[in-house]
């Protein structure tokens, strides 16, 4: 990922260029500086990799500065954004005397600004250094009423206060998102204002979208009406996730049931893909199609983890059997405790303010291992109970 400044002198405008640069997934930091400059940025400083040059009717002061940066460091990239593209030949030449390597049309497109920055990425760090956001942990459910939801908001309030991580859970779940019912928060904003508003959704503005629980898990709440959906892009939820990585140390994304092409893109973005399922027939039969269609959607069998949830002692034949059928483990149970997981649900209350409960326990144990962070195991080897404290450490890690 690449470090970036901008140079401009319209607020407004560097604005916009921000909320698109957060949004591409292609950049991990964002400096501003403002046009005309007084002095080049002190050398003791972290320079970007990039500056783009924010041009307006009067491109000289970019051009001196850029020239200024190009002869202090030259190997930092310089693009020019204008609002006349192709440039006139006499602001090309001139651009290109001062060093400017590209220009990108204003006001900048998210895809076309992701290739150029991809381009880049690749000429200054190789095709082998260029990685994916490690930062995303997708959570569905192999069909509809097996709790993803409840393991999304206990594994999100753990990562937050056991793990110690700023954690955003994404309320993607259709028909309608009910996360915060678990948690007990009124959110005023969720995923339709986010999208509604890309043309100025950077980080800033991502904050304000948030819904903070008190253990510091923070919520960016669902539709609350099916019929909102329709007036949903699918397709560019991605810009919204990509904000949030930039925001967060950790970005849960709570997907439901739903499972379709158009979703394939947030997919790839993950680390983690965590499928949650019941040692049922039903369940495992969905879980199995899951799996091979995340394959057809090319991706790593190893990113897809199995979680069961509702657990009894007497299912570890049929789980036996699926792990087989599969060729894959199960990657964590989550045992059955109706009482108290109704309880929590009812009340809004995460497992995690009953430190002495096992389910609670076990949570914590999961949230644990998705950051390499190591907790205490209370079962004897070899129980399903226990499989993700052994078993799954070793062959995934």
């Amino acid at each position: 990922m690449l470090t970036v400044a901008v140079a401009s002198s319209d607020l407004t405008s560097s604005a916009q260029l921000l909320a698109s640069l957060e949004q591409t997934g292609k950049v991990k930091s964002v400096k501003q500086w403002t046009i005309p400059a007084d002095r080049l940025p002190d050398a003791s400083e972290t320079l970007p990799d990039v500056v783009f040059l924010d041009l307006n009717r009067s491109p000289e002061p970019f051009l001196q500065f850029a020239a200024l940066l190009r002869r202090a460091w030259p190997a930092v990239k310089l693009v020019a954004c204008s609002a006349s593209v192709p440039p006139n030949p006499q602001l090309l030449l001139d651009a290109m005397r001062s060093g400017v390597q590209d220009f990108i049309a204003k006001p900048v497109e998210e895809a076309t600004l992701r290739e150029l920055l991809q381009r880049i990425e690749k000429d200054l760090h190789g095709l082998e250094e260029l990685v994916a956001n490690d930062k995303l942990i997708v959570i569905m459910g192999a069909k509809g009423g097996v709790g993803a939801t409840t393991v999304a908001v206990n594994l999100g309030v753990q990562l937050a206060t056991f793990a110690g991580k700023r954690t955003a859970l994404l309320d993607f779940a259709r028909p309608l998102g009910n996360a915060h019912l678990l948690l007990d928060l009124h959110h005023r904003f969720g995923i339709r204002d986010s999208l509604e508003n890309l043309d100025r959704l950077d980080s800033h503005f991502f904050a304000g979208l948030l819904t903070t629980h008190k253990t510091n898990l923070e919520l960016l709440g669902g539709v609350t009406q099916p019929e909102e959906w329709q007036d949903i892009d699918v397709a560019r939820l991605d810009r919204v996730v990509n904000v949030a990585q930039n925001s967060f140390d950790i970005v849960l994304v709570d997907m439901g049931s739903q499972f379709s092409s158009e979703w394939s893109a947030i997919l790839r973005l993950a680390r983690l893909i965590l499928i949650v399922a019941e040692a049922n027939v039903p369940s495992l039969w969905t879980l199995e199609r899951r799996l091979m269609a995340l394959q057809g959607f090319g991706i790593e069998a190893s990113r897809a983890r199995i979680i069961i949830n509702r657990w009894h002692k007497g299912d570890d034949e049929i789980l036996n059997s699926i792990e087989k059928q599969i060729s894959r483990p199960v990657f964590a149970c989550f045992p059955n405790d109706f009482r108290k997981a109704s309880q929590a649900m009812n009340l809004g209350t995460p497992l995690q303010e009953s430190p002495s409960n096992i389910l609670n326990h076990r949570y914590r144990q999961v949230a644990g291992q998705l950051v390499g962070i190591d907790t205490p195991v209370r079962e004897k080897k070899g129980s399903f109970s226990g499989l993700f404290s052994f078993q799954t450490q070793k062959r995934y890690s």
